[in-house]
């Protein structure tokens, strides 16, 4: 990053969505007889169509990324409840986190001039800390800091073991929710022994420019700063012209 702009690849998701995946595809012969649906379940490719998602990284390299992001979007235990697959939640980010550090390290061998990345994408989970899900009942929460702490902390500790050589903290909506991440974050690398670049990606929910839990951009950079990341930015939401 002292010698050049380094490229990040794009999104996931609409990739996977071209593939056109039906139910059948997304449980793969080791889910066949799950008991219930999982089609839309994004992070389970990386167990049941490992191809398809190294074939995405090639893309994204080929197209001249220097860092790549892992499958990992949804792969926190709140979010994979939603699935019943809570217990697969290690396997998803370390299986992620392999399929990508191969494809960098293979785009690497080509031109050892020109590393590649793997950034460990860890998802803002489908709660928020902040804000309660009942109208009725504002002091409400359906998730615990602690809680928070617990799924960011397994999810990170898998990506890295994986081969990540970056964390990448994004789409975060919730600062409260960013903030047990961050924690968990350090406090595993206390753990582990040593340190990776932590980037952090938020998004801008309405046209008012700020996050669902009400912070102007300037207001998040603030509240994430003490981690002295290698990036802060805004992702997707409304759009490049917004």
């Amino acid at each position: 990053m002292d010698e050049r702009i380094l490229i990040l690849d794009g999104a996931m998701g609409t990739m996977i969505q071209r593939l056109g995946f039906t139910e059948e595809d997304y449980r793969g012969e080791r889910f066949k007889n799950f008991d219930q649906d999982v089609k839309g379940n994004n992070d389970l490719l990386c167990l049941t169509q490992a191809d398809a998602i190294a074939k995405i990284h090639r893309q994204y390299l080929d197209a001249g990324a220097d860092i790549i992001e892992t499958n990992t979007f949804n792969s926190t235990k709140v979010s994979q409840a939603d699935y019943n697959m809570e217990e697969l939640v290690y396997e998803l980010n370390f299986e992620a986190a392999r399929i990508a550090r191969e494809e960098a390290d293979k785009k690497t061998a080509k031109d050892p001039s020109r590393p590649r990345f793997v950034a460990g994408a860890v998802g803002p989970t489908s709660r928020t800390a902040s804000i309660s899900p009942d109208v009725n009942n504002p002091g409400y929460r359906n998730v615990t800091f602690e809680e928070l702490y617990d799924n960011y902390y397994e999810a990170v500790k898998a990506l890295s073991e994986g081969g990540s050589d970056i964390i990448l903290i994004e789409t975060i909506f919730d600062t409260l929710n960013a903030k047990a991440a961050i924690y968990a974050t350090e406090q595993y690398f206390i753990d582990a022994g040593f340190k990776l670049p932590i980037m952090i990606s938020g998004t801008i929910t309405d046209a008012s420019g700020r996050t669902l839990s009400g912070q102007t951009a300037e207001a998040f950079l603030y509240s994430v700063d003490h981690c002295n990341p290698l990036s802060v930015g805004f992702n997707c939401a409304l759009g490049a012209d917004a």
